[in-house]
C-alpha cells in the first residue's frame, strides 16, 4: 500500500492517508482521522519500515521507501485500468493576499496506484493517459492553502464578518476535528481565549479538479482537498512614496462548457456559456497584512460568449466561418438560466456591454446582437424596473476605423457610468477627509454602503464574438476607472481620476495585457492581436507584422490543434468518462451530447417562462443571494473553534515562516514587478509619484529599446537558466516564466539570481551605454569637497586595514601572520547605549511616559482599535484645512 503523509507548513502536525494497492480497479483510501506530532509520525514510519522487511534487522529495498515528495493532491482519475493519483511536485508563488500565498503549479506527477501483480492491462489505456496529460497543469493552474480562490474577496470577507451568535450555534465540530491548515483568519469571541474559524465550500463552477476529487471527497478529511482554478494570476507592487500597494489580478475560467474557440460557442442547456471568465482586481495596503485591520478593495467583472444557442462551422476552412443559430429560443430559456446564475452571485444591476459589429455589408455578427436584444427585452418584462438588466450596445470596430473618434475616450465614458452603477468593494468606511471634502463623483457612486465599508452590487458582463481582443481593452478601461476609485477610497489620491502615461496606469496596463494574452492563448490559441496601444493608435509600426503573425497562429491553432485540446479538456473535467463497451473519446463525431444533458434525458422540472429566477433571489436584490445570511448559505459553511494561540491561525508565522531558512533573492516581494524599479525614470531628481504623467521615452522600460541592453538581458536570462537552481520549492527553472506566451525579453524583468554578463560584439562598432553622471549639487543639494580631510582619510584607511586583516586571518597562514607588524592591529572598543551591557546583564534604555502612550496607541491602531479624536485634534485639523484649501 501507499502511505501519504501530509503536514502543516511548520511541520508540527501531520495526517496520514493509506491507499490500498491490491484492488485492480477500485479506489480504497483510509483516513485514520488522527493528528500526529512529528515524533509520532517518525515512530509510525519506523514501525512500518521495520514491519515490511523480509527479515528482522535486514536493511534494503524491501522496507518502506519514499516514492515522491509533493505539495498537494490534484485528484484521482481512472480510465480503463486502475486509478492514478495526480500530485503537485513543484510550485511557484505568484501572489499574496493578506498574508495568504497563491501558488502556480509548475510540475505534476501521475502515480499508478494498483500493484503490478494485480494490474489488468488494456490496449487503449496509454492513449487515454496521453490525452489526459495534454492538459498542461503547469500552464496557468493556481491554488492556495488558506485562501478560497473560487470566491471573490468580497464573499470571503463578508463570510468572515458573520454575526457571532450564528457562529456559536453552528459550532458542532469536536476537538479532534479542529485542526485545519486551510483555515482562514479567525474571529475573536467576546472575551475568553476561543477563536472561531470559518471554512466555506468552494464555488464549483470555477474549480477545475472537482471531478478528480469526487472519489475521495467524502472519505477523507477536508485538509487533503486542494481546489485548483484555471485562468490567470498576476501581482505588481505600486510604490507611493515608499508605501507598498499591491495590485492583484485574478481571472477564474469557468469549468462548465469549457473548450476552444470555434468548438465552444454560445451556451449549453444549463445556462453556462463558452469562454466565461470572472476577472477580479484586488488592491490593498501591504504594510498591514491582517484582513481585520488592513485596507482591502476589489472590483469584479465578467466576460463570456453571447448566451444563445449558436455555433460556427469550421469545416469550410474560412478565417471567419458564418454564424448560425442552432435552436429557436423564443422564451429566452438559456439566457434566463445564465442571468439567474449571475443574479445569485453578483446581485443587480447586471450590465451587458455588447461590442459586436452593428453595421455590416453581409449580416454576420449582427445576428447575435438582434437575438440578444430580443432575449434581454423579453426577460426584463418580468423583473422590477429598478433591477432590470441594462443593455449597452457599442460597435467598437466601427469607432476604431473612424479617424474622428477616440475609442478609449468613449470607453472611458461607458466605464464611468458602469462603475457608478455597480460600485466596488472596500472593507473600511469612508475616511474623514473624504467626508469633509467629498468629491462630486464620489457622491454619485452606486453599490451598497454598510457600516464596515462598501459592497459591489451587480456586475459588468462584456462580450464581443470571441471575447478576446475588444473585450480585454474594454475590461482594461473599466478596471482603470475602478482602480482610481479604489485608490481614492484608501486615501491614496485626492481625486478618483487616473491619467494615461503615468507609472500606475502603465503597470496596470501591463498586468491586463498579460491577463489578456494568457486567456487568449487558452481559448483562441494565440496571444492578443489588438492591444490597448492599438486602440490608442500609438503602437509602433513593427506591431502590425506581429499582429499578422498572431492572426496566422490563431488560424493554425483553430484549424489543426483545437480538436485534440477539446478532447483533453473533456476528459480532464470528467465530461467524458471512459467505460468498457462504449465508444471511445476519439470515435465520437461530436461532443454536443456530452455538454447538453437535455439531449440524453428529459428534465423532470420545467422552469417558468415568466418567473425565470431562483426563489429568494429577488427578495434580497440588489445584494447577491450567495452573500446573504440565510439558512441555505449557512449550510455551505463549516465553523470550528480554536484556541487563540494555536499556530494554524497565526498569520504572522504563515507569512514570514521563521522556521525556514530563506534568501532575500528568492523573496517573492522583491521579484514581483515594481512601479519604482520597472517604470520610473532612472535619473534622479524627477517626481517619484506613480501618478505623474511621463513621456514614453522617460520611463525605465524604454531602456530595453537599446539593442545592447536587450542582448545583455537575454544573456542574463540564459546564464540564470544554466545555473543550478537553489533547493527551494519556489526555485524558478529555465522554463519557469508564466506560460502565457508573452515576449519576456521585452519585459526586462531579469531573474533575481542571474549573473550579469557584459556583451561585446567585436564585429560591429559597439556602443557602450554610459551612465549619465549628474552633479552632486543637483542630486544631494550640496557640493562635495574635492579632497577629503586628513581625519576622514585616516578613518577610511583604518576601515580598509580592518577589512584586509580580516581577509588575511581567514587565510590562516602562520608565516604571513608572523610578518604582519603589530602597529596595524586595531583594538575595537564596544560602544553601547545601554548603561550596563555584558553577557550576564542588560539594562534597557528608559522611555518617557508620552513615548510609551504613543507606542500603545500605535499597537491598538494596528489591531483596528482607533482612539477617538480629541477636541484639540479637531481644531488642529480644521486649522490645517483652512490654511491649505481656503
Amino acid at each position: 500500500r501507499y502511505f501519504l503523509v501530509g503536514s502543516n507548513p511548520a511541520e508540527t502536525k501531520y495526517r496520514v492517508l493509506k491507499i490500498d494497492r491490491t484492488e485492480p480497479k477500485d479506489l480504497v483510501v483510509i483516513d485514520d482521522k488522527h493528528v500526529y506530532t512529528q515524533q509520532e509520525v517518525r515512530e509510525l514510519l519506523g514501525r512500518l519500515d521495520l514491519g515490511n522487511r523480509t527479515k528482522m534487522g535486514q536493511k534494503g529495498s524491501s522496507g518502506l521507501s519514499r516514492a515522491v515528495s509533493a505539495f498537494g493532491i490534484v485528484g484521482f482519475v481512472r480510465f480503463l485500468e486502475g486509478y492514478y493519483i495526480v500530485l503537485i511536485t513543484k510550485r511557484r508563488k505568484m501572489a499574496d493576499i493578506g498574508g495568504h500565498a497563491i501558488y502556480k503549479i509548475e510540475d505534476t506527477n501521475m502515480v499508478y496506484i494498483p500493484n503490478d501483480s494485480v494490474r489488468v492491462s488494456h490496449p487503449d489505456e496509454a492513449r487515454y493517459l496521453r490525452i489526459f496529460q495534454n492538459v498542461d497543469l503547469s500552464s496557468n493552474f493556481y491554488f492556495s492553502y488558506s485562501y478560497d480562490l473560487s470566491h471573490s474577496l468580497q464573499y470571503n470577507l463578508t463570510v468572515l464578518r458573520m454575526p457571532l451568535e450564528i457562529l456559536k450555534t453552528e459550532t458542532t465540530q469536536t476537538r479532534q476535528e479542529s485542526f485545519d491548515i486551510f483555515e482562514d483568519e479567525g474571529l475573536s469571541t467576546q472575551g475568553g481565549s476561543g477563536v472561531f474559524g470559518i471554512c466555506s465550500k468552494p464555488y464549483k463552477k470555477y474549480v477545475w479538479n472537482a471531478k478528480l476529487l469526487e472519489p475521495v471527497s467524502s472519505a477523507v478529511h477536508r485538509d487533503w482537498l486542494l481546489y485548483i482554478i484555471h485562468g490567470f494570476c498576476g501581482q505588481s507592487k505600486l510604490l507611493i512614496y515608499g508605501r507598498p500597494i499591491y495590485v492583484t489580478l485574478i481571472a477564474r475560467r469557468s469549468s462548465k462548457f469549457a473548450g476552444t474557440r470555434f468548438l465552444k460557442r454560445g451556451a449549453n442547456c444549463e445556462g453556462d456559456v463558452a469562454n466565461e471568465v470572472e476577472t477580479e482586481q484586488i488592491l490593498y495596503d501591504a504594510s498591514v497584512m491582517s484582513f481585520s485591520a488592513g485596507s482591502y478593495s476589489s472590483y469584479v467583472q465578467v466576460r463570456g460568449s453571447v448566451p444563445l444557442y449558436w455555433s460556427q462551422d469550421i469545416s469550410t476552412m474560412m478565417p471567419k466561418p458564418p454564424i448560425t443559430l442552432d435552436q429557436a429560443d423564443p422564451y429566452a430559456h438559456v439566457a434566463a438560466l445564465h442571468f439567474d446564475q449571475m443574479l445569485q452571485r453578483f446581485g443587480s444591476p447586471i450590465i451587458i456591454l455588447n461590442l459586436v459589429k452593428e453595421r455590416e455589408k453581409r449580416k454576420h455578427e449582427r445576428i447575435l446582437s438582434e437575438e440578444l436584444v430580443a432575449a434581454v427585452t423579453y426577460l426584463n418584462q418580468f423583473l422590477p424596473p429598478e433591477h432590470a438588466i441594462i443593455y449597452i450596445p457599442w460597435d467598437m470596430a466601427k469607432y476604431t476605423k473612424s479617424k474622428l473618434c477616440n475609442v478609449l475616450d468613449r470607453l472611458n465614458v461607458i466605464a464611468e457610468s458602469v462603475v457608478k452603477k455597480t460600485g466596488f468593494f472596500v472593507n473600511r468606511p469612508d475616511s474623514y477627509c473624504s467626508i469633509l471634502r467629498p468629491d462630486e463623483k464620489w457622491n454619485e457612486l452606486g453599490g451598497c454602503v454598510v457600516s464596515t465599508g462598501r459592497l459591489q452590487t451587480g456586475v459588468l458582463r462584456t462580450n464581443c464574438v470571441d471575447c478576446l481582443d475588444r473585450t480585454n481593452t474594454a475590461q482594461f478601461m473599466v478596471g482603470k476607472c475602478a482602480l482610481a476609485y479604489q485608490l481614492y477610497s484608501l486615501g491614496l489620491i485626492d481625486k478618483p481620476n487616473l491619467q494615461f502615461d503615468t507609472d500606475a496606469v502603465r503597470l496596470f496596463e501591463e498586468l491586463y495585457e498579460d491577463h489578456g494574452d494568457t486567456l487568449s492563448l487558452q481559448y483562441g490559441g494565440s496571444q492578443l492581436v489588438h492591444r490597448v496601444k492599438t486602440y490608442r493608435k500609438i503602437a509602433p509600426w513593427t506591431q502590425h507584422s506581429k499582429d499578422i503573425m498572431q492572426t496566422l497562429s490563431r488560424y493554425y491553432s483553430n484549424a489543426f490543434s483545437d480538436a485534440d485540446r477539446q478532447d483533453s479538456i473533456n476528459l480532464f473535467l470528467g465530461v467524458f468518462k471512459p467505460a468498457e463497451g462504449k465508444p471511445h473519446l476519439w470515435e465520437l463525431p461530436t461532443d454536443f451530447y456530452l455538454h447538453h444533458k437535455n439531449t440524453l434525458s428529459l428534465s423532470q422540472t420545467r422552469q417558468s417562462y415568466t418567473y425565470w429566477w431562483t426563489t429568494g433571489v429577488l427578495k434580497h436584490l440588489p445584494l447577491p443571494f450567495d452573500e446573504v445570511t440565510c439558512a441555505e448559505n449557512r449550510r455551505k459553511l463549516t465553523v470550528k473553534k480554536f484556541h487563540k494561540y494555536e499556530e494554524e491561525i497565526d498569520i504572522h508565522n504563515e507569512f514570514f515562516r521563521p522556521y525556514e531558512l530563506s534568501s532575500f533573492d528568492e523573496t517573492f516581494c522583491l521579484a514581483m514587478t515594481n512601479s519604482t524599479r520597472d517604470f520610473m525614470p532612472k535619473n534622479v531628481g524627477i517626481d517619484p509619484s506613480p501618478f505623474t504623467v511621463r513621456k514614453p521615452d522617460e520611463t525605465g522600460k524604454s531602456v530595453l529599446g537599446n539593442k545592447n541592453n536587450r542582448e545583455e538581458t537575454v544573456l542574463q536570462r540564459k546564464t540564470a537558466a544554466s545555473a543550478p537552481p537553489p533547493p527551494s520549492e519556489e526555485a524558478v527553472s529555465s522554463s519557469s516564466e508564466d506560460d502565457s506566451g508573452t515576449d519576456k525579453e521585452d519585459e526586462g524583468a531579469v531573474s533575481q539570481r542571474s549573473t550579469p554578463v557584459k556583451v561585446t560584439d567585436t564585429g560591429d562598432n559597439t556602443k557602450i551605454t554610459e551612465n549619465v553622471v549628474q552633479a552632486t549639487k543637483d542630486v544631494y543639494g550640496v557640493n562635495l569637497s574635492d579632497i577629503p580631510s586628513e581625519d576622514d582619510l585616516a578613518i577610511y584607511a583604518r576601515f580598509v586595514q580592518l577589512g584586509q586583516s580580516q581577509h588575511k586571518q581567514d587565510k590562516g597562514s602562520q608565516q604571513f601572520c608572523s610578518k604582519r607588524p603589530l602597529d596595524k592591529v586595531i583594538n575595537l572598543i564596544p560602544i553601547s547605549s545601554f548603561s550596563q551591557d555584558n553577557i550576564y546583564e542588560v539594562q534597557p534604555p528608559r522611555a518617557d511616559r508620552k513615548s510609551i502612550e504613543i507606542f500603545h496607541a500605535h499597537i491598538q491602531a494596528g489591531r483596528g482599535n482607533m482612539q477617538p479624536l480629541g477636541r484639540d485634534d479637531f481644531l488642529m485639523y480644521r486649522e490645517y484645512i483652512r490654511n491649505r484649501y481656503m
